[in-house]
């Protein structure tokens, strides 16, 4: 395996502003996380922070070990009960075989730093995953996508979610599910690992009861050496330990909202638009009300109560739900943060390209609570590139730097262009120029002779145009039969490394790459080194 830096020519304006380490949006953070001495003064800044190490650790063990976590991950457990361990954190929601490639990255992305910073600052970095198992949209996750000539076909479980229940409360259709995973597996060729790799995947659904628990199963079979911890933001054995957080949120709610609102504007007139609505009555906390998540708000009595009206309590009625029964309550976009930063002791968090554009109007909400935020570094961003799309690159002097960016339709049409000489395209043009020259004498004379025979002159030239088109369209239609096979390279290209026109990492599943390279091949990606100055990085598999 080989990488080439990429750089994106289309990616959203403050993170790129942001990597550029423009004061107008480092500003918005509390860390430079481009300076190594950031991590140092971190590390200071955490010993000022009381955090229930004990607790944790016990938690950790009973749901790592629930998954089948391996050895490794109780090593880093362990760890943490060291005062001075800090941990690399990251989230993202529990995907069918872990979702779009994106979560894969964000996993190598924790993995690379906290092995950086262990040997940068002499303590341990311990890398956790944090599962955003409160999260209950069903149809984000209820699917994956798989190449299906000329395009990428969705590829959904035929389960229905009524509830607007938590993921980590969704219990599986296993018939469902695995009639699922026999129609992935109908779509791919077979490989020396296809059959193992179908075993591997049916043995973890067998074992898990919610999409959460397969989620992490799957981790846990593509990473086993590096010490990964997972964690479900969503358990009740959490939210125990979250009790005094919920209810420090609950008091500081019209700090935290007036200052995402303030920032939000703030950033927007600057030119940086961020896709979150956010309030000053938003209360950024959700309530399980019979059985459903429900959004709560702050009216102007000061009362909460459901963005809907589904229900209704006082500050000290929520205060109490949240010292006696926290597992009622779970947190938005907004206090999620909040919560990580109360838990763990983070040294970096590893945010996505949505994540860092949402962050950016979150320092007020931290220092409402009396926390500083954590350093907000971008994931390592990803595309593959297998032997025979590379070689297809090569044999049609194609840059990967502008497939990946801005695919190959166009190259695909000047190669069909150039298969006839002249070009088709040009014969016709050159044909209907000539035709307009002879006409030309006749057309003058019916303008001549009376204005409706002019016009009957100009409609003739028309249709003279059509007909030449007509044989055009037909001459390159039989050009693309004779050539079908070369044309379906391009199409195979814009597959890979441009789908749907946005990045691979967003549309492609792991599947077909560990179908094709075996399970090992996360691992084999985290042993790479990468640069985390770098936009984006394409892997030579």
């Amino acid at each position: 395996m080989r990488i080439q830096p990429i750089q994106l020519t289309s990616q959203n304006r403050l993170v790129k502003a942001y990597r550029e380490q423009s004061d107008q949006v480092i500003e918005k953070f509390d860390y430079n996380p481009w300076k190594q001495e950031t991590f140092q003064q971190r590390i200071n800044d955490i010993k000022e922070q009381h955090y229930q190490r004990e607790q944790l650790v016990a938690h950790l063990r009973e749901v790592n070990e629930r998954w089948g976590a391996p050895q490794s991950t109780f090593n880093s457990i362990e760890e943490l009960k060291r005062e001075d361990s800090v941990v690399v954190v990251g989230g993202q929601q529990a995907g069918l075989l872990t979702g779009p490639l994106y979560t894969i990255h964000k996993i190598i992305s924790i993995l690379d730093f906290a092995k950086k910073e262990t040997k940068a600052l002499g303590v341990p970095v311990l890398p956790v995953f944090w599962i955003a198992g409160e999260d209950h949209d069903y149809d984000e996750i209820n699917h994956i996508y798989l190449s299906h000539h000329p395009r990428m076909k969705k590829f959904k479980v035929l389960q229905k979610q009524l509830q607007k229940l938590s993921v980590s409360e969704m219990e599986m259709d296993h018939e469902a599910m695995n009639q699922w995973v026999e129609r992935l597996f109908s779509q791919l060729d077979e490989t020396a690992y296809t059959k193992d790799l179908k075993s591997q995947i049916q043995d973890k659904l067998s074992q898990s009861r919610t999409f959460v628990d397969f989620f992490a199963r799957i981790l846990f079979g593509l990473f086993q050496e590096e010490g990964l911890i997972l964690l479900d933001s969503h358990d009740p054995g959490l939210r125990k330990l979250e009790t005094p957080y919920f209810d420090k949120m609950i008091q500081s709610q019209p700090a935290i909202a007036e200052g995402v609102e303030r920032a939000l504007h703030h950033t927007a007139q600057q030119g940086y638009p961020v896709n979150l609505d956010a309030t000053h009555q938003d209360g950024h906390l959700f309530y399980t009300h019979e059985g459903e998540r429900v959004l709560l708000v702050r009216n102007e009595d000061g009362h909460w109560e459901g963005k809907q009206g589904e229900c209704r309590c006082t500050t000290e009625e929520l205060r109490r739900i949240a010292e006696e029964s926290p597992h009622l309550l779970s947190n938005n976009v907004v206090t999620r943060p909040l919560m990580q930063e109360f838990v763990l002791p983070t040294l970096a968090f590893i945010a996505g390209p949505g994540e860092v554009a949402y962050w950016s109007a979150l320092k007020p909400a931290f220092h409402a609570v009396g926390l500083h935020m954590p350093p907000v570094l971008p994931r390592i961003s990803i595309s593959l590139l297998d032997r025979k799309s590379e070689k297809w690159l090569h044999r049609h002097q194609i840059a990967p730097s502008m497939a990946i960016n801005e695919g190959v339709s166009h190259y695909k049409s000047h190669w069909i262009a150039m298969q006839s000489y002249p070009p088709v395209v040009e014969l016709a043009d050159e044909v209907k120029r000539a035709v307009e020259r002879a006409h030309r004498p006749l057309k003058d004379k019916a303008h001549e002779i009376r204005d409706d025979i002019g016009q009957l002159a100009e409609k003739n030239l028309f249709h003279l145009f059509r007909d030449v088109e007509f044989l055009q369209e037909r001459m390159e239609k039989a050009l693309e039969e004779q050539h079908s096979h070369e044309l379906q390279i391009f199409d195979e290209l814009d597959l890979t490394l441009h789908p749907e026109g946005g990045l691979q990492e967003r549309i492609w599943n792991v599947l077909p790459w560990l179908n094709k390279y075996g399970f090992e091949l996360p691992s084999k990606l985290n042993e790479l080194e990468y640069d985390w100055e770098c936009e984006h990085h394409l892997i030579y598999v």
